[in-house]
């Protein structure tokens, strides 16, 4: 990719001067796109080597330019257009020693968690057939008071999106952005564990449900929106808590959120 010797694409200083015009730092701009800081001075000074490859510059670089009102297309074809002839830095041959051991204590760590899952899923199937067997015929809440619930046991964010005409759809979850290019009726869904950001290019074409909460068809038409979720503060919606006889507006049902809200 980009040296610091090569000269300039245009792309980021593009970026610095949008960015400077609308009087925000680099750290608002990270805490609203949740792009680390590190990446977004990358970015401004095209040094596409320090990022996490190509697909996470052109996600990177479309995600900042949306969110200063660049044109995200002008941006990627700018950046495309001279991205053949940069210089990609190669994979790393070899790992050092100390990237070996970190490597090799994270798969450790992975096998433990795995066997630790497995260990308790056996135990847990073993204790429900023997309280089954002792109680024989006895009605199901014998086992216990909990209601089922939909809702994951760690808290995370979810988003459903239906294209009701063709649109772009960017979706950073934990700080990793995507670009959905979506067709009409198209329907796809992002999940983060902490923090999701939803931008369509376009809003009032998709109808959009977070966590089983039916949002409709967000913003204008002609107008980008955007908006940040918190696995924490986004409360998850049950079909016995949103859905009632004879409610209406929602046209999105998914079994991941529970149902139509």
């Amino acid at each position: 990719m980009a040296r610091s010797s090569d000269p300039l694409i245009g792309v980021g200083p593009a970026l610095r001067k949008a960015r400077e015009r609308r009087g925000i730092t680099i750290e608002e701009v990270s805490r609203d796109t949740k792009l680390a800081p590190d990446q977004l001075r990358a970015l401004e000074g095209e040094s596409f080597d320090e990022m996490l490859g190509e697909a996470h510059v052109r996600g990177a670089l479309g995600t900042y330019a949306r969110y200063l009102g660049l044109d995200p297309d002008k941006v990627g074809r700018a950046y495309a257009e001279r991205a053949d002839d940069l210089e990609l830095p190669p994979p790393p041959a070899k790992m050092g020693a100390v990237e070996r051991a970190i490597a090799a204590a994270r798969i450790r760590d992975n096998q433990r968690f795995l066997q630790l899952a497995a260990l308790v899923i056996i135990v847990i199937a073993i204790v429900f057939g023997l309280l089954s067997r002792s109680h024989g015929t006895s009605p199901p809440t014998a086992l216990g008071t909990a209601t089922p619930s939909p809702v994951p046991l760690d808290q995370q964010v979810q988003a459903v999106v239906v294209a009701t005409a063709k649109l772009d759809v960017t979706i950073t979850a934990d700080g990793i952005p995507a670009v959905w290019h979506m067709m009409k009726g198209e329907s796809r869904t992002a999940t983060a564990q902490q923090t999701l950001v939803l931008e369509l290019a376009v809003g009032g074409i998709a109808q959009v449900t977070v966590n089983g909460q039916d949002l409709g068809t967000p913003g204008q038409k002609g107008v980008p929106w955007h908006r940040t979720f918190d696995a924490a503060t986004t409360p998850w919606v049950t079909p016995s808590a949103s859905a009632s006889p004879g409610a209406s507006g929602s046209t999105v049902a998914s079994p991941a959120t529970g149902g139509t809200p």
